[in-house]
């Protein structure tokens, strides 16, 4: 991800405390200075990242996951994605979260780019990534994962995207990156 820095916009950290530590994330509250030299905080979410994969069938078809969301109370329909695990570089975790959320593993992968989810307060980076010559496995997901692998054409994806029945943000970035590379 490329880093733009700018003297009239940038801010300065000064020290940094920590709010709340749990499995997934971290909350830490930033000691800033703002361009015009005042001093304020920053809540910050720090977030180990992730990797979100548009699993692309033969025929054109896009393998979806379904899963209830619990931050928003609703089921979503998205693509495959997870957290790595320590250490784990993106193009690794890619291949595990797609087999073990689908059951599928890919022969090709692309690599489509990087998002910033919400960057006014997380540091979340998403890698997406699109994945072709699909083959069919078993589905491994993690004991606290209940989740419908649904394939839609890609009619379906823009008339449910277009009707507001798609609206994970990773899954609308990465399929309009892929709309764009065509």
């Amino acid at each position: 991800m490329k880093k733009i820095h700018q003297a009239n916009l940038d801010e300065t950290f000064i020290c940094s405390k920590v709010g709340f530590s749990g499995r997934l994330l971290q909350v830490n509250i930033d000691s800033v200075i703002l361009p015009n030299g005042r001093e304020t905080t920053r809540e910050l979410i720090h977030h180990p990242g992730a990797v979100a994969i548009v699993p692309i069938l033969d025929d054109g078809s896009i393998i979806f996951v379904k899963q209830y969301r619990y931050p928003v109370g609703t089921v979503m329909y998205e693509i495959p994605a997870g957290k790595p695990d320590p250490g784990e570089e993106p193009d690794v975790c890619a291949e595990r979260e797609l087999s073990e959320e689908t059951g599928y593993s890919a022969k090709e992968w692309q690599r489509l780019t990087s998002i910033v989810t919400t960057p006014g307060f997380t540091d979340e980076v998403i890698h997406l990534y699109a994945a072709r010559g699909l083959e069919k496995h078993d589905q491994h997901t993690d004991e606290d994962e209940f989740i419908d692998v649904v394939k839609l054409t890609p009619q379906q994806v823009r008339e449910m995207v277009l009707e507001g029945d798609i609206f994970d943000s990773k899954t609308l970035s990465a399929l309009c990156v892929l709309e764009m590379l065509k």
